[in-house]
């Protein structure tokens, strides 16, 4: 199996995102951070992280689209040298322009390319492995970025707290300048797809063969991403906003430690994710579709005792272990699901629709988390004192779509 699995390319493919999704991750976490600890705005942090998603989500379907007609090695290459120009243009104006103008604009564009980069890896996946590891694959893939987001928060928060944003910057930078060079090695196969339509027939043609493809001849993936928007809602965009809220605003902890301690946060919550990729991985062979449902009412259900501790619970440190121990549980079954789902979504559409499918799935489930995240920048500053009211609506709110989940994957091996 692991000669199988991890032929040249795919190692070369993992080990570059191991590289670049440190960097992704450690720059992600640091922006927003330093956003928050000069503003102490939760509105305001919640409008520039659903700025920040809004390009990610546009950008989705061209990368899918991309990712089916042009060599998908190039992509990854090309974007994360821009990537890590985006980084150093953002270092060099920092303090000669309105930054909170410029941290949003360099979030919106870091999430873009984000949104442009992915379906390549996702699409590159079957090609590079055998069908009956593909969920194995998808393990690796999942495995590799909740670990790049354990220790990116981890090791990003230690060097902010003692030297600030700068240093963080030149970090990142290097991790992408790094992965893109290795990345030049990767061979995927590709097959130019010759066409003389104009860019826009092409744009058309290929939304249309999409959006047939998944309402008409696999209506459970559309049905499956109508349900998941609401996750991302009600769910996703929560711990988006209450996590950074919560530690450094809220939650009774020393201010020298809060930035850490939020770090560690994002890091255990990464672990959430590294952990349940490894399940994945571990009982690919056990695990159904018909009963992914169930994961996500557990999620739903995890969010509770934050909200309890939150109303009942004085201590600073208490509140924090229960609210990232919850989140830690969140992560394993979301990851999991996430993995099945994938995988299902990979196996039942054909290869020349992966990258446009995938990707168009992926913009219609993450179309809902921008409004999420203003939605709950404003909730937790109207439940000022009440914060546990905020993540208790999350909670019912959550499991009740997630029934619905349940219901639609019940019957995917029969659509």
């Amino acid at each position: 199996m692991i000669h199988k699995l991890f032929s040249k390319d795919f190692t070369l493919v993992v080990i570059g995102q191991i590289i670049s999704l440190f960097g992704n991750a450690t720059v992600r976490f640091a922006l927003p951070l330093y956003l928050l600890n000069l503003t102490g705005s939760s509105a305001l942090y919640g409008t520039v992280m659903a700025c920040a998603f809004i390009p990610s989500v546009l950008l989705s379907p061209v990368g899918g689209m991309i990712a089916d007609r042009v060599n998908k090695r190039n992509v990854m290459v090309i974007l994360d040298f821009f990537t890590a120009a985006v980084i150093l243009l953002f270092s060099l104006l920092m303090q000669g322009v309105n930054l909170v103008v410029l941290l949003t604009v360099t979030l919106m564009i870091l999430y873009g390319i984000e949104g442009a980069y992915q379906p390549s890896v996702q699409a590159s996946i079957p090609v590079l492995v055998d069908t009956e590891y593909i969920m194995a694959a998808n393990s690796v893939v999942n495995t590799i970025s909740s670990f790049a987001g354990l220790m990116g928060p981890a090791l990003g928060g230690i060097l902010y707290s003692a030297y600030g944003l700068m240093p963080v910057l030149w970090v990142c930078m290097g991790c992408f300048v790094f992965s893109a060079v290795m990345e030049i090695f990767i061979h995927i196969p590709h097959r130019k797809l010759d066409s003389a339509e104009s860019i826009w027939q092409i744009v058309r043609s290929d939304f249309a063969e999409s959006i047939q493809f998944i309402c008409k001849e696999k209506p459970v993936i559309g049905r499956a991403v109508l349900a998941a928007c609401g996750i991302n809602l009600f769910l996703t965009s929560m711990i988006t906003v209450a996590l950074p809220y919560l530690v450094t605003e809220v939650i009774d902890l020393e201010t020298a430690w809060a930035n850490r301690l939020y770090g560690f946060a994002q890091g255990i919550l990464a672990a959430g994710g590294l952990t349940g990729g490894i399940c994945a991985g571990i009982f690919a062979k056990r695990l159904s579709i018909q009963k992914s449902g169930r994961l996500i009412v557990v999620s739903a259900i995890c969010l509770l005792p934050v909200s309890v501790s939150l109303f009942l619970v004085k201590s600073g440190i208490i509140n924090y272990v229960i609210l990232t121990m919850s989140c830690f549980m969140v992560m394993v079954c979301a990851t999991v699901f996430n993995v099945q789902v994938l995988s299902f979504f990979q196996m039942v559409t054909p290869a020349h629709l992966i990258g446009k499918v995938m990707a168009l799935a992926f913009t219609v489930a993450m179309c809902a988390q921008p409004l999420g995240n203003a939605l709950y920048g404003v909730l937790f500053e109207v439940c000022t004192g009440v914060e546990g009211m905020a993540v208790l609506f999350a909670s019912v709110v959550s499991a009740l779509i997630a029934v619905r989940i349940w219901k639609v994957f019940e019957g995917a091996a029969e659509s």
